[in-house]
């Protein structure tokens, strides 16, 4: 797409995307900087996702990362828990409990997410933009510096400021990489020929293009045009969720600073200039507004001069606005509320049932029984898996309430390492005259008290009995 050196007045318009001019060229959008309490608090918030983003891999709890998706060992480290491959089946509580609780909020507190704490808006607006800012200058001289020519000052700056980009995409990359080989790991990869590691090092560079690409160029435009989450929010929220708004009863009609009956808005387009996406609030609840709360911080500031009260432009709902009181409490909020509390009791409940060990189980390769002299046999294959992070010592117990059954693989203890997993064989008989057809079987993991960790059912079969006679 084509880009507009901006050297015309790009008028914001509801029905149009505002990163795009009307004869379909690129509107580079420089906002200008805000300050004020909302301001200050959201890059507070995005500093410690930040920091927290950069520190988790290198906090050790149980002898490994905070946070470690080990994709050799299958196995997902989380806060001293660990999960195996054969607990994936939780991710599903994951996934859509993130999912669910994300439109929960939006529900309730509209699209704070997207200006609060989504990585796009913390990593753009408070890292890659504050490096443009201090490079380039503000909003003024940013466009300025557009329009000229390239002259030894964009140069310098320009070629500094895209330096600077391409070291925090690359910083960035490497991050995200030792959440998967953790920081040791991407140490050592880094001391080695790129051959060694190539697919490691292929993807690194890959990752850090697309971040360089994004936040260097395409911007807002991933809200606008790619995010999905912003075209939802008309069926997300309602009149009663809050969201960001202008005041249009106390704001109109718009006019000078001592003109005689106007409303509070001069229309100084302070708001305007402070939004990363371009759009003008006054203009009502628009599907690119991210909810960042820079135009309310401008328009306080504004009415701090004037000496006439904040909250022309506030957190409030639609209901609020037209000055009808919000109903936090209603229906759909009683019925999130309850979904949300009955999934979260199903995660618990999934999550109390892991042990410090798991079991699978199967029939041995080749023939389903075995039928010898005196007895009728089963073969079994038992896996058991230590989840722990330490090593630990095992053994099997088999159940049945079948009489004359024999039992042989469960008689001694046996020896997993931190994560590990052992498979044993069991061997079941029964004597021929006491099997009366198929039954059931438990076989039980315990640890070195005789502690039941987990169990798994097991089906002995043999032939018809008219063969056996």
């Amino acid at each position: 797409m084509a880009t507009s050196s901006n050297t015309k007045k790009h008028v914001p318009n509801r029905d149009s995307l505002t990163a795009v001019n009307d004869d379909g060229s690129r509107y580079i959008i420089h906002p200008a900087d805000a300050k004020g309490r909302f301001t200050l608090s959201r890059r507070l918030v995005a500093y410690a996702l930040v920091l927290v983003y950069a520190a988790l891999p290198w906090i050790e709890i149980g002898g490994y990362p905070a946070l470690f998706l080990d994709t050799d060992a299958m196995r997902f480290h989380f806060l001293g828990m660990t999960f195996g491959s054969q607990d994936l089946w939780l991710a599903f509580f994951l996934i859509s409990g993130l999912g669910f609780g994300l439109f929960y909020v939006t529900a309730l507190l509209g699209r704070i997410w997207c200006g609060w704490a989504c990585p796009q808006t913390v990593f753009l607006e408070h890292v890659y933009r504050r490096v443009e800012r201090w490079i380039e200058g503000d909003a003024v001289k940013r466009r300025k510096l557009d329009a000229a020519g390239w002259g030894f000052e964009r140069i310098w700056k320009r070629g500094l400021k895209h330096a600077l980009f391409v070291f925090l995409s690359l910083a960035l990359a490497h991050m995200f990489m030792a959440y998967f080989v953790s920081v040791p790991g991407l140490w050592n990869m880094m001391h080695e020929a790129p051959a060694e590691n190539w697919k490691v090092f292929v993807f690194v560079f890959a990752y850090a293009a697309v971040l360089y690409f994004n936040f260097a160029w395409f911007r807002e435009q991933l809200c606008i045009v790619i995010c999905p989450y912003g075209r939802l929010q008309s069926a997300l929220i309602d009149e009663h969720s809050m969201v960001i708004g202008y005041d249009e009863k106390r704001g109109e009609p718009r006019g000078k600073a001592k003109a005689a009956d106007v409303g509070d808005c001069i229309d100084c387009n302070r708001c305007v200039q402070v939004c990363p996406t371009g759009i003008d609030i006054r203009q009502g609840l628009q599907m690119e507004c991210i909810g960042c709360s820079a135009c309310i911080d401008a328009c306080d500031t504004v009415m701090d001069k004037l000496k006439r009260p904040r909250g022309l432009i506030r957190y409030d709902s639609m209901e609020g606005l037209e000055g009808r009181k919000t109903k936090y409490l209603r229906p759909r909020m009683i019925l999130y509320t309850v979904l949300l509390l009955i999934g979260a009791s199903v995660l618990l409940f999934s999550l109390q049932g892991l042990g410090d060990a798991t079991i699978t189980a199967w029939r041995a390769p080749g023939s389903s029984y075995y039928v010898d002299a005196d007895v009728v046999r089963n073969q079994f294959m038992v896996r058991v898996t230590n989840t722990r992070n330490e090593v630990g010592n095992y053994r099997l117990a088999l159940d049945s309430e079948q009489a004359g059954v024999q039992v042989r693989g469960v008689d001694q203890s046996f020896e997993i390492e931190s994560n590990g997993d052992l498979v044993r064989p069991v061997v079941v008989l029964v004597d021929k005259a006491d099997f009366k057809g198929p039954f059931s079987m438990t076989v039980r993991v315990l640890d070195d008290e005789g502690e039941t960790l987990m169990k798994r059912p097991l089906e002995f079969i043999g032939p018809s009995l008219s063969l056996l006679k």
